[in-house]
């Protein structure tokens, strides 16, 4: 079984966002980069299927040469190599395109990738890449088994949680709950050494064109000045409710 995990390289969520460019560019000047936490998911249920199905795990990054070093963590973690597809990714389709290409080539049977990054939110990439290459799809999974071509997901819908059945080819859109944070994996020393002897191809774009453009950013506003009102001020208290916070 070959697994194509696609990985993310999204800032931190501690880092301080910043624009430039008259808001029209992302500064990344003392932003640390991580792995997008619901590819860091996926890629932990692959490592399962490794170790106990013998399946062999890639890792892709549509990106610059900048997110290597994401992919040596990755890397670090256990995938047995990884590819880099050279271009700035500036929107989902263009993203999904380049994964359409490798996986079309590379005859993979499942395609892991997180519901969405952690940086844009756009839930795109993995139902576009599934329609691209005419694969089946299931999104927010949270539970894969697979028995030879067969597939059995459990995903999350409003109000509880959704078992499907279906067969392999398939693109999973997986989230928490494909595995739990405490099974994440943090790359020991031996990991770290030995990623740096895998192969990580560069590959360059088929020239897939953007569909949209980021024509700038705006962050959100500071949150106000904490108003204090005294305990026995019940009405007081009633009335910022309702006419400010307007949550009553």
């Amino acid at each position: 079984m070959k697994i194509l995990v696609c990985i993310s390289h999204v800032p931190d969520t501690t880092s301080k966002i910043n624009f430039t460019n008259n808001n029209e560019d992302f500064d990344t000047n003392g932003v640390q980069f991580v792995i997008n936490p619901y590819d860091e998911f996926c890629l932990t249920r692959a490592m399962w299927f490794k170790e106990k199905q013998g399946a062999t795990v890639t890792v892709i990054n549509v990106g610059e040469a900048n997110t290597e070093s994401t992919l040596r963590k990755a890397l670090a973690i256990g995938a047995d190599n990884a590819i880099r597809v050279n271009v700035n990714p500036t929107d989902g389709f263009l993203v999904a395109k380049e994964l359409a290409a490798i996986v079309k080539d590379g005859g993979y049977d499942i395609v892991l990738a997180g519901k969405e990054s952690a940086d844009y939110n756009g839930q795109m990439v993995p139902g576009m890449l599934a329609s691209l290459i005419d694969f089946n799809f299931i999104n927010g999974c949270v539970g894969l088994e697979v028995e030879g071509d067969n597939v059995t997901a459990v995903r999350e819908i409003d109000g509880g949680n959704e078992t499907v059945a279906t067969n392999l080819p398939i693109v999973i859109g997986g989230q928490k709950g494909i595995v739990e944070e405490k099974d994440l994996r943090i790359p020991n020393m031996r990991g770290i050494m030995m990623a740096r002897k895998k192969p990580l191809q560069v590959v360059e774009a088929t020239g897939a064109d953007a569909k949209t453009i980021a024509q700038s950013f705006e962050k959100p506003a500071p949150k106000g000045a904490v108003k204090l009102v005294d305990a026995d001020n019940l009405d007081e208290l009633i009335n910022l409710l309702h006419n400010e916070a307007k949550v009553i």
